[in-house]
């Protein structure tokens, strides 16, 4: 695939099967046109953030390369939730059948109802650093920085490798 955008998704979920969940969206991720996967971390085991009782999350994070542009990706990824079982909506912070998040997108930043580009969250989430500095250390992203350096700041509290 030439041209295009190396971009990273986050993927969890703690509802089911959340492996097995994370897996199935991988392999939807791979079926989309104008994606093509590149690398994904390993699996990750992770305490839930808000409501407690919750199960632990399975988190990984998938690099890319896409022809499509930050916004019809964001769409494949709310379609792949949806098909999943996803229904948005709900509880921020709720258990979840899956969660895909459009991380970052090389070259591109997005401040709009719709999409936040780079997530704005991302650097603040164990979850989210650990997997993608496996994947991308030397990833620079506005605002927060070498991936690598972030990962190591955070440190590794509430989060394991994922066992089946």
């Amino acid at each position: 695939m030439s041209g295009g955008w190396r971009a990273w998704v986050a993927l969890g979920a703690n509802l089911g099967q959340p492996a097995a969940q994370v897996r199935q969206a991988l392999e939807a991720l791979a079926a989309t046109d104008g994606i093509d996967i590149v690398t994904v971390s390993p699996f990750y085991r992770t305490a839930p953030l808000g409501l407690p009782g919750q199960a632990d999350y399975c988190n990984a994070v998938a690099a890319i390369h896409t022809q499509l542009p930050p916004e019809p990706l964001m769409a494949a990824l709310l379609r792949i939730e949806r098909e999943a079982g996803r229904i948005r909506g709900g509880d921020r912070w709720g258990p979840r059948v899956l969660d895909l998040d459009l991380l970052h997108v090389d070259g591109e930043i997005r401040d709009t109802d719709s999409l936040r580009l780079p997530h704005p969250e991302a650097g603040r989430r164990v979850f989210v650093m650990v997997p993608l500095a496996d994947i991308a250390p030397e990833l620079v992203m506005p605002g927060i920085g070498r991936v690598g350096a972030r990962a190591v700041e955070l440190g590794r509290d509430g989060i394991a490798p994922w066992v089946d």
